[in-house]
């Protein structure tokens, strides 16, 4: 499985639809997802800041820091995804 999403991300990134995000020395595109979400019934809304990537291109953990589109991310929490060859982060962003 690991073959086929790599090749998914390489044919993801020639395409334009994924983002650069610099983890120390190391760029690597990532799926970065940013909904809107309305929290406290309406009241407020969150944005929860979520990245996609393959595990063979990069290794995260919790409190690690990114850029992303020149705005400063802090790692939540890292989970795997399916068998293990995709990784799913949730960030907080640093202001």
């Amino acid at each position: 499985m690991s073959a086929f999403i790599e090749a998914l991300y390489e044919a993801a990134a020639r395409s334009g639809l994924l983002v650069r995000a610099t983890v120390g020395a190391l760029e690597v595109d990532v799926d970065f997802y940013a909904p809107d979400e309305d929290i406290l019934d309406g009241l407020a809304v969150s944005r929860n800041h979520v990245i996609r990537y393959p595990a063979s291109r990069l290794s995260l953990a919790t409190g690690d820091e990114l850029t992303i589109n020149g705005e400063s991310y802090r790692v939540r929490e890292v989970r795997q995804v399916g068998d293990g060859s995709e990784c799913r982060a949730t960030l907080t962003r640093i202001t």
